[in-house]
């Protein structure tokens, strides 16, 4: 299949274009800096040549939108939004313009959209929405509004000969640097990876394999529209998600943070406190309900194959160091 991947170039772009390559598909990636073979220049708002990948293709699965992992300021939020939207809405118009369009858009969406709860799960039927539950910081209310128009955008495209799904998905969790489960391992390493503000705050996850293979599994599911959870089914308490990552690394030290140490560690990393206060209790009814099975439903296991892939990769390039150097000295 050819399929082409808006914003491919980030931490999700990554596992999905190893995986489809792997496959031997043929991935196309839209990026405004195209730097390798199979990337094609765009900006994410307007038309032009790009779309020519587009036309013919078989899949499209947009993943454009300015990162998360940034201070929530008012300008930041808005380039969010607008990333977000701005690129499914030209994604919509590509589509609908062309003359053979693909058979199948999914469309990036988030696990945030759901309300901050604690009391039950939220899965696509009798989930709640986000965005009016009292007491909470009004950009968490933001990055709701976020989400729901960036899927409304989808919705509203007129692309009647291309199926649309909106993914709606938790952390996608790989070994990638720069990821955030590099992050969150970074922060077992040091010690730091105890409970955050109590650490009751529900932590949603997705293993890399299990989105790659969700992702495969709602291609091939012409009966399978509109949002899908992209989520295991075993979410968990921030203090169980980090006790089972300490385990995995095999770091028996852990230091708790007050909420007002994680404002201050939050500003030093020039992120923000809703990626780690927000309770995102998420599961996947719809893709358990058409038959999909995970391979890893539980965080111990997936943790523990994560940690196992992680020390892998460094050791490989330990190993390419003394080579890269004995290169250079001759």
């Amino acid at each position: 299949m050819k399929i082409v991947l808006p914003g491919g170039t980030g931490q999700v772009g990554g596992v999905l274009r190893r995986a489809l390559a792997a496959a031997g598909h043929e991935a196309v990636v839209l990026t405004r800096h195209p730097e390798r073979d199979g990337e094609v220049p765009w900006d994410g708002r307007t038309l032009g040549p790009w779309v020519e990948a587009v036309d013919g293709s078989d899949v499209v699965i947009n993943l454009a939108g300015r990162s998360v992992s940034c201070r929530y300021t008012d300008e930041n939020l808005r380039a969010m939004m607008d990333s977000r939207v701005d690129s499914a809405r030209v994604v919509g118009e590509a589509i609908a313009a062309a003359r053979k369009p693909p058979r199948v858009w999914l469309q990036m969406s988030t696990a945030t959209i759901y309300a901050h709860r604690f009391d039950a799960p939220n899965d696509e039927v009798t989930g709640a929405i986000g965005g009016d539950e009292p007491g909470l910081p009004g950009y968490w209310s933001y990055s709701v509004e976020i989400a729901r128009n960036w899927e409304r955008e989808q919705e509203r495209a007129a692309t009647p000969d291309t199926r649309k799904v909106a993914l709606r998905s938790a952390m996608v969790m790989s070994p990638d640097r720069g990821g955030v489960f590099d992050y969150l391992l970074w922060l077992a390493r040091l010690g730091l990876g105890g409970p955050v503000a109590g650490g009751a705050q529900y932590v949603s996850w997705i293993h890399d394999r299990d989105f790659v293979r969700a992702v495969e599994f709602l291609i091939d599911r012409d009966d399978i529209t509109g949002p899908v959870n992209l989520a295991a089914p075993g979410p968990l308490p921030q203090r169980e998600f980090m006790r089972a990552l300490r385990g995995a690394w095999g770091m028996p030290v852990w230091l708790p943070a007050t909420r007002w140490m994680a404002e201050v560690g939050a500003f030093v990393l020039r992120s923000d406190t809703e990626l780690l206060l927000k309770s995102r209790r998420v599961v996947p009814g719809r893709l358990r309900d058409a038959g999909f099975t995970f391979e890893y439903g539980a965080w111990p296991s997936a943790a523990a194959d994560l940690v196992r892939r992680t020390r892998q990769t460094r050791r490989m390039r330990q190993t390419r160091q003394p080579l890269r150097m004995q290169r250079a000295r001759r």
